[in-house]
Formats: structure tokens, C-alpha cells, sequence
């Protein structure tokens, strides 16, 4: 066998694995909820947010008060096995503007890190998939941009393809920090509109111990620019409460 031939070989060998790899594997970005697919051992997977936005505005006892923040979250995954894999995240470089009575003030800082473990669990079903994610958040950031304790998750996530378009899904996950109990549910529609575009809409159900029920709703767009890289943007709005509350952004996803 002459070099020629070889090289013709291992090249139609790798494409042809680059193309299973792009059915097989999916980035978790945007949204609140996750997907069940898990990165090929290997491989790294680098989710990166350009930032997120976020805007609330109170009326309290006439005592007006508007936030706007900053946050370039990240988020990277690596496969240990086949169904198994690594997730280290940090909620990055944040930057938050307040303006109460008309008076601004302005502070930076990092967010915390979180580390977490995420598992495929085979449902021998051709059209159901389901993962299961452990994960700690350590209170590593900033004062304003910590949670303070740290937070101890487990989350489940089911999807269901309907057909070759739309997918439907839901994600529980149950917290705990200090004690206190936490579980939030998001039912997700997730569909497929054309070869490169795709998008989501999800609801966020979220109760906290102690704490007023928290709903939204979000919708965004994924574009594929090839099998290793996407780009994503995504709204979503508050909507329980006497606070009005507004989310998006847009970010980028890579696998190496």
C-alpha cells in the first residue's frame, strides 16, 4: 500500500468519524435546562457566554431601583468514558450597574466555580434519552457576585424526539445550600429548522425554601457553522413577581 493510498485512507476515516461525532454529540447552550448527549473521550468542549444580560427595575415604597448586569459565564466538558463526563464551570467576569433614586454605582468582579459529574443513562429506546448531572458550586466569586455558600445539585434531564423536528424534554434538579431545599423544573421544546438553524423555548418553574415561587419563559436560536462550532442568542422573561425582569444574550460553542 503506497503512501497515497494511505493518506486517502486515514482522511476518508476522519471525516467520516467527524460526521458521527456531529449526530452524536450536542452543546448544552443556551438555556436553563441540559441535554443528554456527552462529550466523546477526547474531546473538549468549551461553551462560552458573550455575555448575558440582565435587567430588573422595583417601585418599592417609591424608592426606584434598576440593576443591569454583565456576566460572561463558561462552561467546559470532557469525556471520561463512553456515558460519563466531566463539567468545570465558572460564571466568569461580571459586571453589575445600579441606579436607585437616579443615583448610578457600578461594580465588577468573578463569579463562582462549580464542578460536576454527567452521566447517559441507555434507555434502550431509539427515540428516549435521559442523563443524570451531579454538581457542586463553590462560593469562590466576589461578594456581589457569589452565592455566598455553596451549592450542592442533582438534576435529571428526559427528552423525547417526536419526530425528525421537534423534541420535547424536562429537567429536574433538586439543590440544597445551608439546609435549605430548592427544586426547579423546566419543560423544554426544542426543534430543528433547517440544516444549520435550531432553536428552544422553555418554561422555568422554581421554588425555594423559605422563598416566593420563580417563573420564566425563554426562547432562543443555535446555528450550526460546522460540525465543531455554534453560535446561539436567546430571550427570556420573568414572570412572577412585582419586579419586572428581563434575560438574554448570546454566546459561542467550540469542541476540540
Amino acid at each position: 500500500m503506497n503512501n497515497r493510498l494511505k493518506i486517502t485512507i486515514l482522511t476518508s476515516a476522519i471525516l467520516a468519524s467527524s460526521s458521527i461525532f456531529a449526530d452524536d454529540f450536542s452543546f448544552d447552550r443556551p438555556g436553563t435546562g441540559f441535554g443528554t448527549s456527552i462529550t466523546p473521550v477526547g474531546s473538549l468542549a468549551w461553551e462560552q457566554g458573550l455575555p448575558t444580560v440582565e435587567y430588573s427595575k422595583a417601585n418599592i415604597s417609591n424608592d426606584q431601583t434598576q440593576n443591569v448586569s454583565l456576566q460572561e459565564d463558561m462552561l467546559l466538558r470532557t469525556g471520561l468514558t463512553k456515558d460519563l463526563e466531566l463539567q468545570l464551570g465558572w460564571d466568569g467576569p461580571s459586571w453589575l450597574r445600579t441606579t436607585q433614586n437616579g443615583k448610578k454605582t457600578t461594580t465588577n468582579g468573578l463569579g463562582d466555580m462549580s464542578v460536576g459529574l454527567k452521566k447517559a443513562i441507555d434507555l434502550h429506546d431509539d427515540r428516549m434519552s435521559m442523563a443524570l448531572l451531579g454538581q457542586a458550586t463553590i462560593a469562590t466569586g466576589n461578594y456581589a457576585f457569589s452565592n455566598h455558600d455553596s451549592i450542592y445539585a442533582l438534576a435529571s434531564t428526559v427528552q423525547y424526539a417526536q419526530n425528525d423536528i421537534l423534541t420535547t424534554g424536562i429537567t429536574m434538579r433538586y439543590e440544597i445550600q445551608n439546609s435549605d431545599w430548592a427544586v426547579t423544573a423546566v419543560p423544554t421544546l426544542s426543534y430543528k429548522l433547517s440544516n444549520k438553524w435550531s432553536g428552544y423555548s422553555e418554561f422555568v418553574y422554581r421554588k425555594q425554601e423559605s422563598e416566593h415561587i420563580q417563573t420564566s419563559l425563554a426562547t432562543g436560536v443555535m446555528y450550526a457553522v460546522n460540525n465543531r462550532m455554534q453560535l446561539d442568542a436567546s430571550i427570556g422573561a420573568g414572570l412572577s413577581g412585582d419586579v419586572p425582569d428581563y434575560k438574554g444574550g448570546f454566546g459561542v460553542s467550540f469542541l476540540f
